[in-house]
């Protein structure tokens, strides 16, 4: 009884533990030996050799199996990863136009400002401080911020006394909160 069960130790142990060792594919293995005919060969007369027989089988099955389902993973991972990298791709090519729109809409905005600016240094100091008294506080502040400095000492030298005051101060808290 305990020959066929060395017999067997020996047939599958040995061929696996060199498969092991040389970095072998064991569901092959056992596939293999599992569906010789032979393997059963002088020992179907003992049930246990039988009984190991059939759950040798069974778990060569089971890797074999698994070993497929693992293929089946790494190929889905494989494929999600491909989407990601494309998505990804498509993603910073939206990002570097939505960054192209954004500083051409800030370069159109910087060109409005200084043509702006322009016409504000080339108006006569009453006629831009008559026109700068009915605008909001801030934005007048920062149109005489960015006038030449002549240009805009003088502009507040003709705005009424008031509204001068009003003026340099949202000047000053505009410098106050760009620092």
């Amino acid at each position: 009884m305990r020959r066929p069960l060395l017999a067997l130790t020996l047939a599958f142990g040995l061929p696996a533990g060199a498969a092991i060792w040389q970095g072998g594919d064991l569901s092959r293995f056992f596939a293999a030996r599992a569906s010789s005919g032979d393997l059963l060969q002088g020992c179907t007369d003992v049930p246990e050799a039988v009984a190991l027989a059939t759950e040798l089988r069974d778990r060569a099955l089971r890797i074999e199996r698994y070993m497929e389902a693992l293929e089946t993973r790494k190929a889905e991972i494989a494929a999600a990863e491909a989407t990601l990298r494309a998505r990804a791709g498509e993603l910073r090519q939206q990002k570097s136009g939505l960054q192209s729109r954004r500083n051409g809409a800030s370069q159109a905005v910087r060109e409005d400002i200084d043509r702006l600016i322009a016409v504000y240094d080339q108006m006569k100091p009453a006629e831009a401080a008559a026109v700068l008294t009915n605008l909001p506080p801030d934005f007048a502040a920062e149109i005489l911020m960015r006038v030449q400095p002549e240009t805009g000492a003088r502009i507040i030298a003709a705005v009424e006394p008031r509204q001068a005051a009003l003026l340099t101060a949202q000047m000053g808290a505009r410098s106050a909160r760009n620092d």
